[in-house]
């Protein structure tokens, strides 16, 4: 009993020491200390101008915080999210017809506003593909903005020319049979018990006389339709080519020579796989190469109402004289849908004004690069095949000697954003991050407002437009706030010096983008007492009079719910709880102590609330949050201490859990990561987008470099399936790795001994290319740290 009281005692007395220290340190240094310091300085909003700076080469409209080299001077900018600075150069699109722009235009009406809302039912009238997806319709039930969005892989399917017996025609096929009673057809094949009211048969006319006029595409399946009326080609092919040996143009107006209807018998069998080849009747349906020029006209009429061509993988990057030669010599689908999605000084794009259907082109484009990406991956497998060392050589001691029967064939590489090993992979270097500096400090999370003043001055000029048909300049906009946050932050004004940070970016269900932040303070701004926590995040609605700006940020932004008792059909509420705990108890003060939860000073204050949904709300609904930060950004910043160790593995495999995924497993294949990835992937537009401009996901600092560590003979090797095993062995690279290399150094460079595995980048440095350490150079300085994997 004596020794269970000391024991009691000495844990008693080390507590009040560690309370004394933190007092004396905080009155020293700390965040009350330096907050107080900071007293008297104002912040505002951080008004991030208007996109009225363009690109010296191809006239794209931009903000001045999208330049990778900001001036004020328009002459200094540069700019590469559009044409690389001169290197594409494509030609500029046509006006749009005259029927079309009326009816996109919703300043023009009920009509035009009607159109645009049913916008997709009507493309998909005279669409002549179908598109392959799994549609979430649910996400649209709610109050909030239109948004398209799918899970799964994504393709375009076509059918033969005409219906099969008793079947009513769809797609291409209206273009070819049945003409004379064309409208009520293409009416009837999107809603056949005529329950949308919002279909209007003059409008359906309308683009029926503006497609025969303008789409070259339409005029060639009318001249299909008019051979087959007149009964002088019973049985037919029609093969839209892909490309003509003979066209040394980038880009030309399409013609009738793009599209050839061919006769069965003068042909005989046509061997491009890249060519589309639709038959008289089929009953079944042909996939549409993603590479083929024709793929997105065929799918979106209205967006490209010319029937242009599109992408195609022959389309070389310009050289620019004074550069140095580039590796690359053709434009890649990426960016060249990048190049298309821009606003341009003298250029207004049909697909710009597309509203919900340009949401589904962006989802469609982001989703055919991703795959054709993906698809590459998949053909060039020999490249990725990996097997332990010993393995390859107990194969060649059976005289198995063919590559091909070893390592595993199907795998998603960590190179690939977003693939399992990339999420496993940047979770260990947040995770070295926290062993070299210790618990972050502060836990940020920052969403988008669509309301920010950038945005609504962008749609001043055109006032009818909804918000929601531009997810691009809500992406571009978010991805300027978060560099200037992340810049504001680093600089030490709002918190204080930093050591470390780690931030990634993820979409919400409805698509909006947020950014989860973690920081590492240095110690002299770090948190010690429950005054120096106050002095930096609040969970109270601020006085009203006092502070009128920030009570607005705060009612509109910060506050959560109403849940619970108040509104038992919260989205939160999970079996008659709130899934993030509120409403919060209220307390007099912050309570911070080591290894527990911080618990924020929430006072019960009768006189601070504010009405939502007409229910009176009091500071147990406020999220925690900073001032400054939301006096610069006017959206949702939620702010979190999280120095105690206990919440460290939530936190890092959080912010690094990537996106949303459906929870499906998929027995037949469980070897293929390729198919698994894209069957359980969800996407937005903003995310589209986001991929699209190249946009990065994840960032840190410093720098991780990864140490491999292995038993004897069992390091992974990376092999051609070409290649013999034999060969394999004999390679320098298959011997020597960073492990083996350092215990090599050890024997040569005196010194050595003296440093851990973990140590040894400080002074040396690996040569991937000689498989050796070598010594840094004296002024050299080292922005990295370390840790070990386990192959």
């Amino acid at each position: 009993m004596t020794v269970f009281c000391r024991e009691i005692n000495e844990k008693d007395n080390q507590c009040q020491s560690e309370t004394e220290f933190r007092d004396q340190r905080s009155r020293l240094f700390g965040q009350a200390s330096y907050q107080q310091n900071r007293q008297g300085l104002t912040v505002k909003y951080e008004d991030s101008g208007d996109n009225v700076y363009s690109c010296n080469h191809c006239d794209a409209c931009f903000w001045l915080g999208e330049a990778i080299k900001r001036s004020t001077s328009n002459a200094s900018i540069i700019y590469t999210n559009c044409c690389r600075k001169g290197e594409i150069k494509l030609e500029r699109s046509k006006p749009t017809p005259t029927f079309l722009e009326h009816l996109l235009n919703p300043d023009n009406g009920s009509e035009s506003r009607s159109f645009r809302e049913n916008i997709r039912i009507y493309n998909s009238m005279f669409a002549f593909t179908s598109m392959g997806a799994n549609i979430d319709y649910k996400i649209n039930n709610g109050l909030g903005p239109y948004v398209f969005k799918i899970s799964g892989q994504v393709h375009h399917l076509m059918g033969s020319l005409l219906p099969s017996n008793g079947e009513s025609p769809k797609y291409a096929q209206l273009y070819i049979y049945d003409t004379k009673n064309e409208v009520s057809n293409r009416i009837n094949a999107i809603d056949p018990n005529h329950n949308n009211v919002n279909i209007k048969s003059n409008i359906v006319e309308g683009l029926i006389k503006m497609f025969d006029q303008n789409n070259e595409l339409v005029k060639e399946f009318r001249t299909i339709r008019d051979r087959y009326e007149n009964g002088f080609i019973p049985t037919l092919n029609m093969t839209i080519l892909n490309r003509q040996p003979t066209d040394s143009k980038q880009y030309e107006t399409p013609t009738s020579e793009e599209i050839d209807g061919l006769i069965v018998g003068d042909i005989g069998q046509h061997n491009s796989n890249k060519d589309l080849i639709i038959e008289s009747k089929s009953g079944c349906l042909q996939r549409i190469s993603k590479i083929h020029p024709k793929y997105m006209s065929l799918q979106y009429p209205i967006l490209f109402p010319y029937g242009e061509d599109g992408y195609k993988p022959n389309l070389p990057i310009e050289q620019i004289p004074g550069n140095s030669i580039k590796k690359r010599k053709r434009i890649s689908m990426r960016a060249y849908i990048a190049y298309q999605i821009q606003d341009r000084n003298n250029e207004v794009k049909t697909l710009l004004k597309g509203g919900r259907l340009f949401q589904q082109f962006l989802v469609d484009s982001y989703a055919t690069v991703e795959e054709d990406r993906l698809d590459w991956i998949r053909r060039n497998q020999k490249n990725f095949r990996s097997e332990i060392y010993k393995e390859l050589c107990t194969s060649a001691t059976a005289g198995i000697n063919k590559a091909s029967n070893l390592g595993q064939k199907i795998i998603l590489p960590s190179s690939y954003t977003g693939s399992p090993r990339d999420m496993i992979n940047n979770y260990q270097d947040a995770m070295a991050i926290c062993r070299q500096y210790g618990n972050p400090d502060l836990f940020i999370t920052f969403t988008c407002n669509v309301k920010w003043i950038e945005i609504e001055r962008y749609f001043q000029n055109q006032p009818e437009y909804k918000i929601e048909d531009r997810p691009d300049i809500i992406s571009r906009i978010f991805k300027i706030k978060l560099e200037d946050m992340m810049t504001y932050i680093k600089s030490g004004e709002p918190f204080g010096e930093i050591d470390a940070y780690v931030h990634t970016i993820e979409f919400q269900k409805r698509g909006l983008p947020h950014a989860h932040m973690l920081f590492w303070l240095k110690k002299d701004y770090k948190c010690y007492t429950a005054a120096d926590v106050d002095s930096i995040i609040s969970a109270e609605l601020p006085d009203k009079n006092v502070n009128p700006e920030l009570y607005r940020i705060v009612s509109q932004f910060m506050i959560h719910g109403p849940c619970g008792e108040l509104n038992l059909k919260s989205p939160c509420m999970r079996n008659g709880k709130c899934s993030k705990f509120f409403p919060k108890p209220y307390n007099l003060n912050t309570i911070f102590e080591s290894n527990m939860p911080t618990v924020y000073r929430r006072r019960d204050d009768l006189t601070k609330f504010i009405l939502k949904n007409d229910i009176h709300i009091g500071n147990n609904f406020v999220v925690p949050y900073n001032i400054n930060l939301l006096l610069r950004y006017n959206a949702h910043i939620n702010v979190e201490l999280c120095s105690q160790s206990m919440l460290i593995k939530y936190l890092f495999k959080y912010i690094n859990k990537g996106p949303d995924r459906a929870r499906i497993l998929f027995q037949e294949n469980l070897k293929d990561e390729i198919s698994a990835y894209l069957n359980c992937r969800y996407l937005t537009p903003h995310e589209s987008v986001w991929r699209l401009f190249e946009y990065s996901i994840h960032s840190r600092h410093p720098a991780v470099q990864h140490l491999q560590i292995h038993l004897p003979s069992e390091q992974n090797i990376i092999f051609n399936e070409c290649q013999s095993i034999e060969s394999i062995i004999k390679q320098k690279s298959t011997e020597y790795t960073m492990l083996t290399g350092w215990f090599k150094a050890n024997t040569i460079y005196p010194g050595a001994t003296e440093l851990t595995y973990t140590n040894f980048p400080s002074k040396f440095v690996w040569d991937d290319q000689k498989k050796c350490w070598t010594p840094r150079k004296k002024c050299e300085t080292i922005g990295r740290i370390t840790y070990i994997y386990i192959l």
